[in-house]
């Protein structure tokens, strides 16, 4: 395969995909007296706020998830009840849910007017509210908890049952009580699990848009948007985007040591199964109180927001439109499709190029580079991602104001797919990557000896082996694509809303019936992933 092809896309990729960071740091150069007088401003007012609040919803996240996330692996791994296996897959199913669609359900239903409320209040007589006011900071704290503690859970889970039942079957057989083989064995293996899931939860919790407009709450996010597009003012927005991505990158490093801290070697040649390594049978009181630990979070998360976004729709199938809501539906299948395609291409393509470069030469180290840059695009907020990319489109339109590169950014899918791009590459390329680990070295060099090189090897040899890879790749970037709500609402060409998007303009017009139907939707769509990973964990 000729070297300077594929140096030269690989500096095309990673030159488009980080062109958003770049450019806001960039921006810092701007720097004058008018821009110092912004931010003292900013200083003064707003930054503050925005940074209080961000704090103590990423402090009572931070706890939630790991306490919900972490008891239920615990208990789920650990003991043997009734109902045990079916929880195990159902812990999931809020990975479906957008945060947004859950802050909407819970809004609809326990709002004063709400028929919650309403019917208590007619049924004892009751004046005044029966529930406290949930958009607020601790109602989006209760939003976030059961939306992101499956990424605890998951890890935890997947921690606990590599190690844990056997080390805690040697504690037991030691004398060792329940109570201190689960406190010294079992919760010290989690750490690690419980700090990358919880720093993933709060880039969740940091990047999201929905749930902090929704509710009115003053977070980094919600600055970003209002200092762009309320106060017009593109220095605040980028210094409030430059900060906010400092925190992630805090956040992501964080996040990587923690599964860094995970990959500690694990016997492969003892019994990973038998006896001595089953969990503990509960019955009675104990396995009534596993299953509430294991169905509160799956009632909360997903059963009671889809009854509460089903109640408004068959409530009023009959003046349902059905036109519009098709119209949204192909937008979001088109955009998720496309980009969905064109992710995988990109990760391939990138995959491709690791490799068949391995080693420490300049093309192997740059190769790496590149795929290192690149799987950190996840973790860039979409609202970063916005600003970023809208900053030099500003500046262009300023220094050459008859080009139509402005055209082509915000009023045509270029600069959404773009932007989709620069977040859920990584997506595609850490499936592929994981499927690329599966093929050993030696059929490449097997095929080698028999003359395939190349774009040959990519496509005789390693194409049909990473087909369910990329399937899986294309899946989980179609569906992030169908949920994205920031950078799809400012982005997005005229008279092309998205579910996504139409769900969050009619919830906050209060029209959170008609939402109802897109919202449950995307849910509907969300499903797709959560079933491929809970039959993956079966099978294994």
């Amino acid at each position: 395969m000729s070297r300077w092809p594929l140096l030269l896309l690989l500096g095309l990729l990673a030159t488009v995909l980080t062109l958003p960071v770049v450019s806001l740091a960039v921006s810092w150069l701007q720097w004058n007296a008018d821009s110092a007088q912004v931010l003292g401003e900013m200083s003064r007012t707003v930054l503050p706020e925005y940074a209080l609040t961000s704090l103590w919803l990423c402090v009572v996240v931070a706890l939630g998830v790991a306490l919900v996330g972490l008891g239920t692996a615990c208990a789920v791994t650990l003991f043997d009840f009734r109902g045990r296996r079916t929880l195990e897959w159902a812990l999931l199913l809020p990975l479906a849910m957008p945060a947004y669609v859950v802050a909407y359900a819970y809004t609809d239903f326990l709002q004063f007017s709400g028929p919650l409320q309403v019917g208590l209040r007619e049924a004892f007589g009751w004046q005044g509210r029966v529930f406290p006011e949930i958009r607020n900071t601790a109602g989006a704290a209760w939003v976030f908890t059961f939306s992101l503690y499956p990424y605890v859970y998951l890890l935890a889970r997947t921690a606990l049952s590599e190690r844990a039942s056997q080390l805690m079957e040697a504690a037991r057989l030691l004398g060792a009580p329940l109570s201190r083989r689960i406190r010294q064995v079992a919760l010290p293996l989690a750490r690690p699990a419980v700090a990358a899931g919880v720093a993933l939860a709060l880039m969740e919790t940091l990047a999201d848009f929905g749930v902090a407009s929704y509710f009115g709450i003053q977070t980094f996010t919600a600055g970003v948007y209002k200092a762009w597009l309320v106060m017009d003012n593109r220095l605040a927005a980028a210094q409030l985007a430059t900060v906010l991505l400092l925190v992630v990158a805090v956040l992501l490093w964080l996040e990587q040591g923690a599964q860094r801290r995970m990959r500690f070697a694990v016997s492969k040649g003892g019994r990973t199964g038998g006896a001595e390594a089953a969990p503990v049978v509960l019955t009675g009181r104990r396995a009534l109180w596993a299953q509430l630990v294991c169905g509160a979070p799956v009632l909360l998360g997903f059963v009671l927001p889809v009854l509460f976004m089903l109640r408004p729709l068959v409530g009023g199938w009959d003046e349902l439109n059905w036109t519009p809501f098709l119209g949204w539906a192909r937008n979001s299948l088109s955009l998720a499709g496309l980009s969905a395609a064109l992710a995988v291409a990109l990760a391939l393509a990138l995959a491709l190029a690791v490799r068949v470069n391995p080693g420490r030469g300049p093309l192997a180290r740059f190769s790496r580079g590149v795929s290192q840059v690149v799987a950190l695009g996840y973790a860039v907020p979409g609202a970063v991602v916005v600003v970023g990319l809208l900053l030099p489109v500003g500046w262009w339109q300023a220094v050459a104001p008859d080009t139509s590169v402005g055209y082509w950014i915000t009023a045509t899918v270029l600069g959404l797919v773009w932007a989709y791009m620069v977040r859920f590459v990584a997506v595609a390329l850490q499936s592929v990557h994981s499927g690329y680990a599966r093929i050993p070295t030696s059929l490449d060099e097997s095929a080698r000896m028999l003359g395939t090189t190349g774009w040959g090897l990519a496509w005789r040899v390693h194409w049909p082996l990473l087909r369910r890879s990329t399937a899986a790749a294309a899946l989980l970037v179609f569906v992030d694509v169908m949920k994205e709500l920031p950078a799809t609402l400012v982005l997005r060409p005229f008279n092309s809303d998205t579910l996504a998007v139409m769900t969050y303009q009619l919830a906050r017009d209060e029209r959170l019936g008609e939402a109802a139907l897109p919202a449950l939707a995307l849910v509907a769509v969300g499903l797709l992933p959560v079933i491929l990973l809970s039959r993956t964990l079966r099978s294994r």
